[in-house]
């Protein structure tokens, strides 16, 4: 099997995976990410705003807005990095990139921590995401250029114990699920 391949079958098995958990955990998910990002004061956050079965950064988002800049993820196109736009809750947004929601307007912002969306993940944080490599290249980008915390934000049922990489591949810091922070295995 071919790693395209490898990579294709495990994301049907993820998106399975997803939906059930996403029937089940949405709201305590949301809420164990409000509660391992309450206290965090001054930064640049970039969120998501979440599509089908995602999980839903939105409550965390929201909280976080009176003390921190949000931004959120805008697709330019094929091969480029990612650009974060300035988000604020029931700010004015449109169909980007994929019909996914972005601010209309705003600033673009570098962040310092990045909730990342994700198919699947492994023990050592690596995420398996849509094929197009979009965060792989920003998160190698922004860690180039200074330090940037990235985190997954899932359902336990996203974890598989062995995922398709290839050399481009960036992991992430951590990742939270339903049932809180997990650690990375040793």
């Amino acid at each position: 099997m071919s790693l395209a391949e490898a990579k294709k079958a495990a994301r049907n098995a993820a998106f399975a995976r997803r939906k059930a958990a996403h029937a089940i955990h949405a709201s305590r998910a949301a809420a164990a990410l409000s509660a391992h990002l309450a206290g965090i004061s001054g930064k640049v956050v970039a969120g998501y705003l979440p599509i089908r079965t995602e999980a839903d950064p939105l409550p965390a988002m929201t909280l976080l807005a009176e003390d921190n800049r949000i931004a959120v993820p805008v697709v330019l196109g094929a091969g480029q990095p990612l650009l974060f736009r300035e988000w604020r809750p029931g700010c004015p947004l449109r169909k980007g990139a994929f019909d996914v929601m972005v601010p209309a307007e705003g600033a673009e912002l570098v962040p310092e921590l990045i909730i990342a969306p994700l198919v699947a993940f492994d023990r050592d944080f690596y995420r398996l995401g849509y094929g197009g490599g979009f965060y792989d290249r920003t998160l190698e980008k922004l860690r180039a250029l200074g330090q940037v915390e990235a985190i997954g934000f899932a359902y336990d049922a996203q974890c598989f114990e062995d995922l398709p990489l290839e050399p481009t591949d960036q992991a992430l810091d951590g990742v939270v699920t339903e049932a809180g922070a997990r650690p990375l295995a040793d």
